[in-house]
């Protein structure tokens, strides 16, 4: 132990001890080194745990798909209590869709042609104007035989539920044939008689017979297996029998009852709402 505290050797003693300063500095930094290149290098394997080359990779989160459906549409249409739906969805201006023959509708032009043609229609004086058919017209001496109950079934439909004020109610006249031969079948304002009664009311407020100036009669071709649709819009006015003025106002808000009726087939209704100002 003498020795290390007093340096035995031909030179100074301070030159031994400078020598041991150095050695011991040298160890020191040697120490250091070695603490720093462990604790870096711990540091980075942490750190390098999220990347591809690291034990646990990263993880990616993938979106779901997003909705992008389709936006849901309610197709307006009134109630047919005679228990028969038409096919034909939302609002109309008075032209009829043609049934099982695509999507041409009548143009009230008065053309006629290949079962999708147009009837002519008219305003008339008792406030109803007799609009387009989806049918093809067929003169008076038709050799067709006439559509009957057993084959035939009419029905009525009010193109919206309700109408605000201004709109004028829109009904659509449909006739379907189930049968296995063409049939004819007369929707003139004289022989399908469209009738408007309001619902706390008994007398009719309008009739599609009272008055008109258009052909009362009206023949179309009722295809087997298809349908004709003729179109009638009322502008709210009453309507008295032989075009007589009408003591009452144009219709107020409410309910009100739609029957058509042709001869030999069942009565169709149907109900509508004026909605209030």
């Amino acid at each position: 132990m003498g020795s290390l505290r007093n340096p035995i050797g031909p030179l100074p003693s301070t030159i031994y001890w400078r020598r041991r300063a150095i050695l011991l500095t040298v160890v020191g930094l040697l120490a250091i080194l070695v603490v720093w290149v462990v604790t870096g290098g711990g540091g980075n394997s942490g750190n390098n745990a999220g990347e591809p080359d690291g034990k646990n990779p990263a993880t990616s989160i993938t979106p779901g798909p997003s909705g992008s459906g389709p936006a849901i549409s309610e197709a307006p249409g009134g109630r047919d209590e005679s228990g028969d739906e038409s096919s034909s969805g939302g609002d109309s201006s008075g032209s009829g869709d043609s049934s099982g023959s695509g999507s041409d509708s009548g143009t009230g032009s008065g053309d006629a042609g290949g079962g999708v043609g147009a009837a002519g229609g008219g305003t008339s004086d008792g406030g109803g104007k007799n609009g387009s058919s989806s049918g093809e017209q067929v003169p008076a001496g038709s050799s067709l035989p006439n559509c009957t109950a057993g084959a035939v079934k009419l029905t009525v439909r009010s193109v919206r539920n309700a109408y605000e004020p201004g709109v004028n109610p829109t009904f659509e006249l449909i006739a379907r044939n189930s049968a296995g031969g063409d049939c004819k079948l007369d929707l003139g304002p004289d022989n399908t008689v469209v009738t408007i009664t309001a619902a706390d009311a008994d007398d009719t407020f309008w009739s599609s017979d009272d008055c008109h100036e258009t052909a009362g009669s009206l023949l179309f071709k009722v295809p087997a297996g298809d349908r004709v649709t003729y179109t009638v819009e009322w502008n709210r006015d009453p309507s008295a029998p032989n075009c007589a003025t009408p003591s009452a106002g144009s219709a107020t808000a409410g309910t009100y009852l739609v029957e058509a009726k042709a001869p030999g087939l069942a009565t169709a209704r149907t109900s509508f709402v004026l909605e209030k100002d």
